[in-house]
């Protein structure tokens, strides 16, 4: 409990600041555990201020959703959503643009969503990586107009993109290897 009494302290410390600063800051924090120490855990969040803070069930961080049982899934979630939502807007600008620009819109726009912070996807059970997959398929579809009873793969060989799994190991190999050759940043 002193921990907890501490942390509040913290807490209510920072929100001072952002409230002396006018800074708007939505508080969230999550509570993780093992299912065999989740009865360890107090049953009341924290106070920041006068507010009793509730647990959540997903939070986001640095734009990477976190769930209560670490699995990522409300980040593939949200992923998968938000690039079809880019997707469907984009169709309605197919005709309008040369195809070389609307390779790069899709490129700018759904890619960068599939690529941003990957390496902690690694490892995840294979359904949730064929849902970021189908994301991918999607916006190859849509480039060269493939039904989707066609075969993908020559699409996404002529677009030279790798597939998603393959994507977030080449991630983690280039992290790997500016780590180990010392061209990282210094927090890794």
């Amino acid at each position: 409990m002193q921990n907890i009494a501490a942390l509040e302290r913290k807490l209510s410390e920072i929100s001072t600041y952002h409230h002396h600063y006018h800074h708007h800051h939505h508080h969230q924090f999550m509570r993780c555990a093992t299912v065999r120490r989740q009865h360890s855990l107090p049953t009341v969040g924290p106070l920041i201020g006068s507010s009793t803070v509730t647990p959540s069930s997903a939070v986001r961080d640095l734009g990477v959703y976190i769930d209560s049982g670490l699995t990522m899934q409300s980040h593939v979630r949200q992923t998968v959503s938000r690039c079809f939502a880019v997707l469907r807007q984009l169709r309605t600008v197919r005709r309008q643009v040369p195809s070389s620009v609307f390779q790069s819109l899709i490129v700018a726009l759904v890619h960068s969503r599939l690529d941003y912070c990957n390496s902690v996807l690694f490892g995840l059970p294979a359904n949730l990586i064929q849902r970021l997959q189908s994301v991918q398929n999607a916006a190859a579809r849509l480039i060269f107009r493939i039904r989707r009873s066609e075969q993908i793969t020559p699409a996404l060989i002529s677009l030279h993109w790798l597939r998603v799994p393959e994507r977030i190991s080449f991630k983690l190999a280039v992290i790997t290897y500016r780590s180990i050759h010392g061209t990282s940043p210094s927090y890794l």
